[in-house]
């Protein structure tokens, strides 16, 4: 279907932004700001992106945060340490336009959108802290998510001017090097058309792992960089995990390829050193990243031996080499100081199981494996290198001294990751796309990730999101510029038609709102302009809030927490928000931070981790059409579950007996002993772990050790948090009290949640 027909030569009066992350909520913003009408296309049910993950914060030179912070800095100090940490990869005047944008794009976000950006810290080489990022929350989320609900504000209040078209994925763009003038897109198995200037911010390519991919194309060439000179075992570059969604795989790149746009640096793909492993599934492809602000707070990184074995504030890729040349697990480990200026993300880290809080230096050594005197070593040196600045690894900065081993700590294990792909489109300063034989591209421009010869060889830590913000507002007033300029040279020779019945259009430009209109001649209605033809917006096709408002209300259940346990899988995934009760399982495939980021809690009470991340509105706008009960007492014998596929395991809740009247006995205790039957008591609370063997993050061998007896003792050493029962769902192992032979009466315990099912 074809919305609208142009003559040959004819632009439309609308810009086309192919990808709702940052960059492209960037360049839409700055659109409807230069006066312009702005369509935002996204393949994903939900915008936001790659951008929501970003952990660190965006880098800003010279800013106000800066100033009140007395951080003396400049854009040239900051062009500086871009260039270095490009490398022979450098391109001077996009690195230009990148830092010296930088101060003014980290403004922009703060004045326009009202962003508190005031935290600053200083992330891997850097020469000063110029990392911004507000109180709360991951800033791509902060950030990308109050763009993206202005946009939404400004689509609902203008639609003639904004409009959004989500689970739109672009398929080809219309016209040549010579010029593009419109995109062919898919939505629900049909094919559409939209005529305008394109801005392409599809991100990149970090997940483009299939045969005959773009990770392929460039594995060879990946693996002669400088950059992995020194390595003497490289792995395949397919055969590391990634930190990006499903959704990364270059689709701009080929898109804009295909029609002769020119690529570059390809081949720069950057491996991340710190993702981080979930023990529960070591192998799993995609993995969260620890923030690199962590070690900007002084975090340390140690090896299977608990060593250091690098500069922690080190170039990505020289951190990653350095791993690659030595022995893992590697872990990142926290103490208290440093731990309490990032705390919201160790919670975070916490709640999703891939970091620990351990209670003293005896609990982290038994969990790295290795001898407290090693730690206290490391610990010992490491402190004294700091006060003679005499670091082996010639480290310069010490945050969070000193290190002391009467202390707490907090560690997660890490593993090199793919993490961004600093090739892509070649553009010029001005986000401007260029042929293959340099010339620009009437009418097509790029932002963000998408983006070629950026960051050279190796991108700065903060510098994703900020490479979004500047050239998604260079993409929005290059694009703006042209069309009108395009609009009115076509209409001053009287070329071009939207109605093959009229020689004659009206370019409208209204001062007071900054739009442009394009209208027939015959008409003084801007209803009955070109934009009436094109579809309105949609968002994930949900049904609109007054369509909700008119259905309904729905009869909500009482449920248990422990009912709610039961659904605890991704093809039964219930969850607990603020005592309600939501059956997510169709959200799943549709959820922008992943499935995993839901399963996680799946079966679970989730509001800590949610408030976390999520402003309370998120649950209204989007999660209503699951919502199935509340807790109380139980009413769930009417409880809609839908029966599990035959090839599903059974719940592992069904091998459990339920609990024992009156409490268990160490006679009794004593009976389970063994791999096919083992129980546990820990804080005086009997668990049978038998279903949770294969799952425990340590091994089964370690809980099978203590099979048949009170294994509180080693418990404890082990650090574990009070609340891991709760936080791994695992109530439903509970069996009873463990109470003295010859009576009834339990002794006096902690109350279940204040113990866990893990040795």
């Amino acid at each position: 279907a074809t919305q609208l027909q142009l003559a040959p030569g004819e632009m439309a009066d609308q810009v086309i932004v192919l990808g709702g992350g940052l960059a492209g909520h960037c360049a839409a913003h700055t659109v409807l700001e230069q006066g312009g009408r702005v369509l935002l296309l996204d393949k994903s049910a939900f915008c936001g992106g790659n951008s929501t993950k970003a952990t660190s914060g965006i880098n800003g030179a010279a800013t106000r945060a800066q100033r009140a912070l007395k951080i003396q800095d400049s854009a040239e100090l900051f062009e500086a340490d871009t260039a270095k940490s490009a490398g022979a990869g450098l391109r001077r005047d996009l690195v230009r336009a990148l830092t010296h944008l930088s101060g003014p794009g980290v403004e922009w976000l703060s004045d326009r959108f009202g962003l508190d950006l005031s935290l600053v810290s200083q992330l891997g080489a850097h020469s000063v802290p110029r990392t911004h990022r507000g109180p709360e929350l991951f800033p791509g989320m902060s950030i990308t998510y109050r763009l993206m609900e202005t946009f939404e504000e400004a689509a609902k209040a203008e639609p003639a001017r904004a409009r959004l078209i989500n689970k739109a994925k672009a398929v080809q763009l219309i016209g040549d090097a010579s010029g593009v003038r419109g995109v062919v897109y898919e939505r629900e198995g049909q094919r559409f058309e939209e005529y305008g200037c394109v801005v392409i911010a599809t991100g990149g390519f970090a997940a483009d792992f299939a045969d005959h991919s773009l990770l392929q194309e460039v594995e060879q060439e990946w693996r002669s960089s400088p950059a992995w000179k020194a390595v003497r075992n490289l792995p395949a570059l397919r055969s590391l995990p990634t930190t990006n969604g499903d959704h990364c795989t270059g689709d701009g790149i080929k898109m804009a390829r295909s029609i002769g746009a020119n690529v570059v640096d390809m081949s720069f793909v950057q491996v991340h050193p710190t993702g981080l492993v979930n023990p529960t599934e070591p192998e799993a492809k995609v993995k969260w990243l620890a923030a690199e602000a962590l070690r900007g707070v002084g975090a340390l990184m140690l090896n299977r031996h608990g060593r250091r074995f690098c500069d922690e504030l080190g170039k990505r890729d020289y951190v990653s080499s350095c791993m690659f040349n030595d022995e893992g697990p590697f872990w990142l480990v926290l103490n208290s100081a440093a731990a309490k200026e990032i705390q919201w993300h160790c919670d975070h880290y916490i709640g999703r199981g891939v970091m620990w809080r351990l209670a003293d230096l005896a609990a982290l050594a038994a969990h790295l494996r290795v001898a407290p005197a090693v730690l206290q070593e490391t610990f010992a040196q490491y402190t004294a290198g700091a006060a003679n600045k005499s670091d082996p690894f010639g480290k310069t900065t010490f945050n969070a001294m000193p290190w002391k081993t009467n202390d707490y700590f907090y560690v997660c294990q890490i593993t090199p990751v793919v993490h961004y792909t600093m090739g892509g489109i070649e553009v010029n300063d001005r986000a401007q796309v260029k042929s293959t034989t340099g010339a620009v591209i009437p009418g097509l421009y790029a932002a963000g990730e998408v983006v070629g010869g950026v960051h050279g060889h190796n991108r700065l830590g903060g510098s994703s999101l900020l490479g979004c913000v500047v050239f998604g507002r260079l993409a929005g007033q290059s694009a703006t510029q042209h069309l009108l300029r395009e609009l009115l040279r076509t209409r001053a020779s009287g070329g071009g038609s939207t109605e093959p019945s009229s020689a004659k259009q009206v370019l409208e430009i209204d001062w007071q709102r900054r739009a442009v209109t394009l209208l027939p001649a015959s008409s003084a209605d801007p209803k009955t302009a070109a934009v009436a033809t094109i579809p309105q917006s949609t968002s994930s096709g949900k049904p609109s809030s007054q369509q909700q408002q008119q259905q309904p209300a729905k009869k909500l259940l009482k449920l248990t927490a422990a009912e709610v346990a039961k659904h605890n899988s991704k093809t039964d995934c219930w969850v607990i928000l603020h005592g309600k009760v939501y059956d997510v399982t169709p959200f799943l495939q549709d959820h922008p931070g992943g499935a995993k980021s839901i399963l996680a809690y799946a079966g679970r009470d989730a509001t800590k981790e949610f408030d976390m991340l999520h402003k309370p509105n998120i649950i209204t706008k989007y999660a209503t059409e699951f919502l199935i009960g509340e807790i109380g007492e139980s009413t769930a014998t009417a409880a809609p579950t839908a029966p599990a596929p035959a090839s599903a395991p059974p719940s592992s809740s069904s091998s459990v007996p339920p609990p024992v009247a009156g409490g268990v006995t160490m006679a009794e205790l004593q009976k389970h002993n063994t791999a096919e039957d083992c129980w546990t008591a820990i804080h005086n609370v009997v668990y049978n772990l038998t279903p949770f063997l294969q799952d425990h993050p340590g091994g089964a061998s370690i809980l099978v050790k203590y099979a048949g007896k009170d294994s509180t003792k080693a418990f404890d050493a082990a650090g574990h948090p009070s609340d891991i029962v709760s936080q791994l769902g695992l109530e439903h192992l509970i069996v009873g009290p463990l109470i003295s032979s010859g009576t009834s009466e339990a002794p006096e315990a902690p109350p279940p949640s204040s113990s866990a099912a893990a040795a």
